[in-house]
């Protein structure tokens, strides 16, 4: 009987539960070698658009992958290998029009942007000429986007506060719903109310503080919902410490709540402005455009980036769509500082751990 037992007991011969795996090279040699082979069906077929070249080679990658797991490592395992090759087509295919937009761009319109370019207007400057520049857009959307948070950040900021911290009645339901509408509502839409009811009806001027207004109405919903987002993952543990203190709910909001979710609330107003800052279609409605420099956006059209890339691609001229490369080149940079910014003013703001 002890025999037994103790046959029972001892561990399983290492040779029957050990399996065959590929070698942690191989999804590398295998990459190479789709690609090798999309290019060569390409160029075989004809084909000229690299990204079907692109796209054969990730179905050779995907099936090549599961086919080789298959006869070494089994089907479960080729299984598991295949939601891998999945996961990684799905990120390559989603990255790349990323970084060839970038590198598109950059190709198109380094060569333009200069001293000139930066610190110039296009007053008096014809299509074909290449002397002009974009400094009347770029002061018209830095004044522009300016209004636009100091009016759209404290409102939604204090939105969300209000449907976390003091939400569950009939007036948080309904702001909630009127946020979820407005994250659907259309640039053009937006442009149009405020066209409708600041000129129109108000019989107010057309200036950059008027298409301020109507990308404030396209910021706040987004303000609201990452804002919102980042309240919640406050644990309330914090919250319930600072009350048992004695603390006041709104000073527990102010100086704890908000700082620890500071870095988040942060990114979503930049996340925010990001997707303002393209906008063309209020512009257009709302501020017209100027080839002249004004730096009062009360009075007066303003330009700004977006209608300006427009305006120069829509000329037709060689010179005119090189501006038009150099003015998005100019607004993809600007877009990636203002995140800069808000990374480093979050990283300030953070709580500091204690040491």
């Amino acid at each position: 009987m002890s025999d037994t037992l103790r046959r029972a007991a001892a561990p399983a011969d290492p040779l029957h539960i050990t399996q065959r795996r590929l070698p942690g090279w191989a999804p590398a040699a295998a990459a190479v070698a789709s690609l090798a082979l999309g290019t060569l069906i390409g160029t075989v077929f004809g084909l000229s658009s690299k990204l079907q070249w692109g796209l054969i080679a990730v179905l050779i990658f995907v099936g090549g992958q599961y086919a080789l797991a298959s006869v070494v490592e089994g089907r479960r395992q080729a299984k598991d290998r295949l939601a891998t090759s999945l996961v990684w087509a799905a990120f390559i295919v989603a990255v790349l029009p990323l970084f060839g937009l970038i590198y598109y761009t950059i190709s198109k319109g380094a060569g333009v942007v200069n001293g000139t370019f930066l610190t110039h207007s296009m007053a008096g400057v014809l299509s074909t000429e290449t002397n002009g520049g974009l400094y009347h857009a770029l002061i018209g959307t830095l004044e522009q986007i300016g209004l636009t948070i100091l009016m759209a950040a404290p409102i939604g900021v204090l939105t969300a506060v209000y449907l976390v911290e003091y939400g569950g009645s009939k007036l948080a339901k309904a702001v909630t719903f009127f946020v979820d509408v407005m994250m659907g509502v259309p640039s053009i839409v937006a442009g149009l109310f405020v066209l409708t009811v600041w000129i129109l009806m108000l019989d107010m001027p057309f200036t950059g503080f008027a298409g301020s207004l109507a990308l404030t109405i396209l910021m706040i919903p987004t303000v609201v919902r990452s804002t919102e987002e980042m309240l919640k993952l406050v644990p309330n543990e914090l919250r319930e410490a600072s009350l048992a203190l004695g603390i006041p709910k709104w000073l527990t909001i102010v100086r704890i709540v908000i700082p620890t979710a500071i870095g988040g609330i942060t990114t979503g107003i930049m996340l925010a402005v990001a997707r303002v800052t393209g906008e063309t279609a209020p512009v257009l409605l709302l501020v017209f455009t100027s080839q002249v420099i004004n730096t009062n956006p009360f009075s007066n059209p303003q330009m700004d980036l977006p209608v300006y890339i427009y305006q120069e691609f829509n000329l037709g001229t060689n010179a005119s769509q090189a501006d038009a490369w150099g003015g998005a080149l100019v607004l993809i940079v600007l877009v990636m500082l203002l995140n800069l910014v808000a990374r480093g003013i979050a990283r300030w703001k953070a709580p500091k751990a204690a040491r």
